[in-house]
């Protein structure tokens, strides 16, 4: 390489440049330009500095010139790299360079391009490539921007003043360390006086105390300005939305400072019968309250929270009656559920507001003096007594006349004033008490109705003697000796006594002087039977009646006398009164052994006996009626049962006996039957008669009582009215059971030769008969 880079002063080429620069940075670029100079074998070669924003459409930027240039042209300069021919182009004779196009340092801040030089005539390269940098120099031509705008921040209400609240930060887009381009700051365009701003920092505080009820959220708008607010600076602006949140500095206020409610006597225990509701600047938790009784003297009302409409619901808690209270008093109160200690001083006193209660009058039913009553009565008073006296009215203020009555009963009865009354003398030992229910009825509306229990009890009186607790059979033996205890007894009453019974017993006067046995009170309500004298006789007195007395402690003492039934019995040697007992029960269980035997061979008598009875009676069962749902027309059948087909089976045409009846003649009986069956076919054609219908039937009762193969007692017998009849007179076989000696049957033998064989069958039998 012959060539070397001479070093050139690209300061002198630069200078036409630099004039569109600011003031400022004229020193600025000289002084780059001079520290940057290097020197490489030929070619000057350094930084070129370009101011952005240009305002022409070609600028000059600088001259690169080979040392080896004596200015006869002899040389072509090229440019090579990034943006070269784009961006930037190079006088290829002289050199000198020119951007071409507006350069913006934000998007691209430096361009490395390569020159080089050749011979124009033989295009061979004169010097080696040379590499050089252009840099865009950078001027304020960007706005700070908030790129996070616009904010929105939440301080609470009643926040002291240098709260912090929000920190916004904006950016500028221009060469921090090329002067002031860059460097921000902030000011409050709006939001006085309640808030405020640090310069630097771009921090949001609070400057005064606000009310979130008065005002719950604040615009604020804050400004950037770059070049630290010098004249020329370029500003930016964002929004910032304050909103308040709520602290509860707000306790709760009735709407109304007196409410008037209305409750039915009739309302049950816990009905509502009214709201009140009270109002709160707070919202969400700090507005929700309680409500509470605070002066009710009469304990009557209670009031419930509906958590959801913040309402008081005011309730029944006790039963009101409009007789006895028709207006109530009370005073109610409300408060937060939530309360900070240190807001308490605004809750230092709660909300109150009147409550006016009007009772409304309601027809009520009547209303006993008492919820039940209870009363005495002695059995054995007379019918008509007075029992006791119930007392019902009504608690309205027309006070409606009362009627009383008694709900099935047949042994009292109740009065217009409420007296029960007894209808029956009263048993205490049938019963001892009785449940009445009384019922109360207004006369002036029966609709009003109430009802009371009354026990009555049935006092006992001394009218039931004592008498033996149980029978019993007392055994003496023969050879008894004197002395000899041969039977304990005690008694019982049936009345109720006040104190425990207490029983006396004692001989008889009959017994008393005369007696072979002497009775010895043990004073605990048992007595001893002894015997007072020695040996006894089983065939001269077997059994021996004594009448023993037993007085009661009633008041007045009652008396009975009991006879006690001994029987002597011959004894072992021992003179054992068990083994004469024993004897007495065994002849006793053999002779109900055999009185069972006899009862259970008579019953299999009568069964057999029975069993026989339906058998025969079933052989020889025939069914004497046609069944209803026959249907007879003009024929009538026979069927002979000994034989089968159809050969069998006659058929006779009725319409013969129709023109023949009358041909019939009537024979005269002999006989009542004769005539009662003559009667009864005569009522076939002219209708029944009482009085003849009545002795036919009587006629067959007699005869079916009579006949040993009628059906057994449980059997149903019918007999009715058949209709007139035919013309021929009837064919029933009911007189079928009295003898055909009553009977002429010549009368077939006119009825044509449809009937010749019942003329041969019954005119035969009755002559050979006769």
């Amino acid at each position: 390489m012959n060539c070397l880079l001479l070093p050139f002063m690209l300061g002198l080429l630069l200078w036409p440049c630099l004039t569109a620069i600011e003031n400022s940075e004229v020193e600025k670029v000289k002084h780059a330009m001079r520290s940057h100079l290097r020197v490489k074998r030929g070619w000057m070669w350094n930084q070129f500095f370009v101011p952005e924003e240009m305002n022409k459409t070609s600028h000059h930027i600088g001259q690169l010139r080979s040392d080896l240039d004596n200015g006869n042209n002899s040389f072509q300069y090229k440019l090579l790299g990034a943006g070269a021919g784009s961006i930037f182009v190079i006088d290829e004779r002289t050199g000198d360079l020119y951007a071409v196009q507006k350069l913006d340092r934000e998007e691209r801040s430096l361009y490395t391009l390569r020159a080089q030089v050749t011979d124009a005539t033989t295009g061979r390269a004169v010097e080696p490539e040379s590499e050089f940098v252009i840099r865009v120099s950078d001027i304020n031509d960007n706005e700070p921007q908030f790129l996070d705008g616009p904010y929105e921040a939440v301080v609470p209400e009643l926040s002291p003043e240098g709260t912090l609240v929000i920190r916004v930060t904006a950016t500028d887009a221009d060469d921090p360390s090329s002067g002031h381009n860059a460097r921000l700051l902030y000011c409050l365009l709006q939001g006085q006086p309640y808030f405020s701003v640090e310069s630097t920092t771009g921090v949001i505080r609070i400057s005064s105390t606000m009310d979130r009820e008065l005002q719950d959220e604040y615009w604020v708008i804050i400004q950037a300005k770059d070049m630290i607010g010098l004249p020329g600076a370029l500003s930016g602006t964002t929004s910032v939305l304050i909103k308040l949140s709520d602290v509860n500095d707000n306790k709760p206020m009735f709407k109304e400072s007196l409410y008037r409610l209305t409750v039915s006597e009739y309302a049950p225990i816990g009905t509502s019968i009214g709201k009140i509701m009270a109002y709160d600047n707070d919202i969400g938790e700090n507005a929700e309250m309680d409500y509470s009784i605070e002066e009710d003297h009469s304990q009557t009302f209670d009031i419930i929270t509906n958590n959801e409409t913040q309402e008081g619901i005011v309730i029944l808690k006790k039963k009101v009656d409009f007789e006895h209270q028709n207006h109530y008093r009370i005073r109610a109160k409300v408060k937060n559920h939530h309360v900070d200690e240190q807001l308490m001083k605004y809750h230092a006193e709660a909300a109150t507001t009147l409550i006016r209660v009007q009772v409304e009058d309601e027809d009520e039913p009547p209303a006993f003096l008492l919820p039940y009553y209870v009363f005495e009565v002695f059995e054995g008073s007379p019918r008509g007594s007075s029992v006791g006296v119930v007392s019902a009215m009504d608690p309205d203020q027309r006070k409606s006349p009362i009627g009383y009555s008694i709900s099935r009963s047949q042994v009292f009865r109740i009065d217009d004033n409420g007296t029960i009354i007894t209808t029956n003398p009263l048993d205490r030992e049938n019963s001892a008490w009785y449940n009445l229910s009384i019922t109360a009825t207004e006369k002036y509306n029966t609709q009003q109705i109430s009802s009371v229990p009354v026990y009555v009890q049935v006092l006992n009186i001394n009218d039931h003697a004592p008498e033996f607790s149980e029978y019993y059979e007392t055994y003496v033996c023969e050879n008894a000796g004197s002395g000899q205890v041969i039977q304990t007894i005690s008694a019982v009453d049936r009345d109720e006594s006040i104190e425990d019974h207490h029983f006396y017993f004692n001989l008889s006067v009959e017994d008393t002087n005369n007696s072979s046995f002497t009775v010895r009170d043990n004073q605990d309500n048992t007595a001893v039977i002894l015997t007072n004298r020695t040996g006894f006789s089983l065939q001269e007195e077997p059994v021996f009646y004594i009448s023993i007395l037993i007085a009661d402690n009633g008041i007045p003492s009652l008396t009975s006398t009991n006879t006690l039934t001994i029987h002597v019995c011959d004894c072992e040697d021992s003179g054992s009164v068990q083994t004469c007992r024993n004897k007495h029960l065994m002849l006793s269980m053999g002779f109900r052994t055999e009185v069972l035997l006899a009862i259970l061979i008579c019953i299999i008598i009568i069964f057999g006996f029975v069993f026989l009875i339906l058998g025969l009676k079933q052989r020889r069962k025939q069914n004497l009626f046609p069944d209803k749902g026959e249907d007879f027309r003009e024929n009538i059948f026979r069927y002979d049962d000994e034989g089968g087909g159809e050969e069998d089976t006659e058929a006779f045409d009725i319409g013969e006996l129709r023109s023949s009846a009358m041909r019939r003649e009537r024979k005269a009986r002999k006989t009542a039957s004769a005539e009662i069956r003559s009667l009864y076919r005569q009522s076939l054609q002219v209708g029944p008669d009482s009085a003849i219908f009545r002795k036919f039937i009587l006629e067959k009762l007699e005869e079916a009582n009579t006949d040993p193969c009628a059906p057994p007692f449980d059997s149903l017998q019918t007999y009715a009215f058949e209709g007139t009849g035919s013309l021929a007179g009837s064919l029933s076989s009911l007189g079928s059971a009295v003898s055909d000696q009553d009977e002429n049957y010549d009368y077939l033998h006119e009825l044509g030769p449809r009937f010749k064989r019942l003329a041969c069958m019954f005119g035969s039998a009755m002559q050979s008969n006769n």
